[in-house]
């Protein structure tokens, strides 16, 4: 039953004196490493006041002059509840930019506050809410570096609602950035909300910010926003605010995460297989939450390969604590007396990085490259369905990285530095091992040899260069492959839905940029003089591509083999038809697809188009 108050603020005012606020957490899922990066807290009033909804909450304080009161009273509540349930990683509290300048929070309260708590300054970050006008950008930027000097973080919230948290973003280079909800809900079936993200993505990667969606409410958005590489997710698919919320990720979402996309990175751990945390974990035995210092010390001391020890409450892990930093404190006069016997939270790290064991080593590569420097010393913990199975070092990451791209080297074509056959076959094999559908696309220059003869290799190294180049702007780079066989051919595998406008695409570029190296006679004529094979002179047509596709579905192909007998079949088919019947080669050049079921005993249905 809700009570009615005649007297907002008078309510107001007894809801914060008598610390009735409760807070309620919202967990973010770090696509990255597949694990909770933290909680936002999003504060109620008592369920029996009209001034329960957090918009009733805050209009009235607005409406009263009481916003940095109950802002204020919101950080507390937060903060405390918060540690109270131990919870792991970032808590990220929402703050009006005019409250980034109260006393309270500048001035130590709140620092004071999170020591009596035993929160570090980094684990919380400060999510910006543009709900008013910035007055006074560089006293808040002044107040920004001052955070940021103590080790809080900052975020914005709801990217693209309006220009003015553009404008926060420029300024403030944030190490957050929340994308509005608009632009995910739907996402997956809506190509400019596709590309809005997308460019919200290319800033951020200039940037250096991660970014979070927000308002993820189903399975194919969710998906979507995973495949696209966005860093982090939050909204109700993946788990509702709650004031007790979830420690670890859902069964479901784990499914959800399996459904992401077939990694592209030539860069594996051998024919279909991709390294992940697991191939770094080490099995070291963690320590209770509530061991002492002393019992820290001694398992250090007792084993000097020991660099970082995990701390677990049950089965989950809560924090890490690092040798160096451990054996420094307690070289220091009396600190063993004094802390020997206290518990070994007081000197742990409380937001380690924490990764489930299924991540990638990509994956993990791009978390520690904006992580906090410590990091890379700590290294990270790896669990499985949220329990604690054993720790990973940098080092080690670093070793397997550069092993994997020593390979990927070994095996990318020198001139164009594109995969080559090898890492082209074992994406295929991942491809059909995951039972995913793609378009095996075969890419061949046609009247290359002549132009190659007559101009000089190193011309026609400059006409397999700009091909490369093509192939891979017109590629979506989160979905599709390009490889480069030899030569003049290649191989792309697409899965974007459009592939075949854009093979269209690259065949008008091709034609383009190759009218665009010949001289303006050749250009005129449509070709040059050179001799034949026969040692003749005739006239040669510039050079065109043949391009053969074949769509691939699940169970129509056992290996690589299977898929490039087919795709090679389409080329030849391209090919044919690239000559009209006087034997000069048609102007743009040829898409051939083959329509039939690959592998499948239906009759061959084919299509070929060409480009005037």
């Amino acid at each position: 039953m809700i009570v009615l108050i005649d007297d907002e603020a008078t309510e107001l005012r007894r809801i914060m004196a008598e610390g009735l606020l409760f807070p309620v957490f919202q967990p973010i899922l770090d696509f990255r490493v597949r694990a909770l990066l933290g909680y936002e807290s999003l504060i109620r009033g008592p369920e029996d006041s009209p001034l329960h909804r957090p918009d009733s909450l805050f209009a009235a304080a607005a409406a009263n002059g009481l916003i940095a009161d109950l802002e204020h009273a919101c950080r507390e509540a937060s903060l405390r509840a918060f540690a109270r349930q131990r919870l792991a990683g970032r808590l990220f509290l929402n703050v009006t930019p005019c409250c980034l300048l109260d006393a309270r929070l500048i001035n130590g309260h709140t620092r004071e506050l999170l020591a009596e708590l035993g929160l570090a300054p980094n684990r919380i970050v400060l999510e910006l809410t543009e709900n008013q006008q910035i007055v006074d950008m560089p006293e808040i930027q002044e107040a920004l570096l001052h955070y940021r000097g103590r080790g809080f973080q900052i975020a914005i919230d709801d990217l693209g609602e309006g220009f003015a948290n553009l404008r926060m973003w420029s300024v403030l280079r944030p190490e957050f950035v929340k994308i509005d909800k608009h632009f995910i809900k739907g996402i997956a079936d809506d190509r400019i909300k596709f590309h809005f993200v997308r460019a919200m993505q290319d800033l951020a990667g200039i940037c250096n910010a991660s970014l979070i969606a927000e308002g993820i409410e189903c399975n194919e958005d969710f998906v979507c926003v995973r495949d696209m590489g966005i860093a982090c997710g939050q909204g109700y698919f993946i788990a509702r605010p709650e004031a007790t919320p979830a420690r670890h990720l859902t069964a479901g979402i784990l499914a959800a995460l399996d459904q992401q996309s077939t990694v592209l990175s030539p860069m594996t751990g051998g024919p279909g297989r991709l390294p992940t945390a697991r191939n770094l974990l080490r099995p070291v035995v963690p320590v209770p939450a509530g061991a002492s210092n002393e019992t820290v010390f001694a398992r250090f001391e007792a084993d000097p390969e020991l660099d970082v020890l995990p701390v677990v409450q049950g089965l989950q892990p809560v924090g890490l604590i690092n040798r160096h930093s451990m054996i420094d404190r307690f070289a220091r006069p009396f600190r063993k007396e004094l802390f020997g016997r206290k518990s070994c939270e007081l000197f742990m790290d409380h937001a380690p990085l924490i990764v489930d064991q299924h991540a990638t080593i990509q994956e993990l590569a791009m978390m520690l490259a904006v992580a906090p420097k410590h990091y890379l010393f700590d290294g990270f913990i790896v669990t499985g369905e949220g329990a604690y199975l054993g720790v990973g070092s940098s080092h080690d990451l670093m070793a397997t990285i550069t092993e994997m791209q020593l390979s990927a080297a070994r095996y990318a074509n020198p001139l164009t530095q594109l995969p080559g056959n090898v890492p082209i076959n074992e994406h295929v094999d991942r491809m059909l091992s995951s039972a995913c559908p793609f378009v095996a696309a075969y890419i061949d220059i046609d009247d290359f040899k002549p132009y190659n003869d007559t101009f000089g290799y190193r011309r026609g190294d400059d006409v397999i260069q700009m091909l490369a180049r093509l192939l891979c702007e017109a590629s979506d780079e989160q979905l599709d492959f390009v490889g480069h066989i030899g030569g003049d051919d290649f191989f792309v595998i697409f899965r974007s839905a459009d592939w075949e406008m854009r093979c269209w695409q690259v065949i008008a570029s091709f034609a383009e940029a190759v009218r665009n190296l010949l001289g303006v006679d050749e250009r005129l004529q449509g070709g040059y003089m050179a001799e034949n094979r026969r040692g003749e002179l005739s006239f040669q047509s510039m050079p065109t591509l043949s391009i053969g596709a074949v769509r691939i579905g699940p169970g129509d192909c056992d290996s690589h083999r299977e898929v490039a007998a087919a795709a090679s079949q389409a080329k030849k088919q391209a090919k044919k038809r690239a000559k009209t019947t006087n034997g000069e080669a048609l102007a743009g050049g040829q898409l051939f697809v083959e329509r039939r079921r690959v592998g499948g005993e239906s009759p061959t249905v084919m299509s070929i188009r060409r480009l005037n």
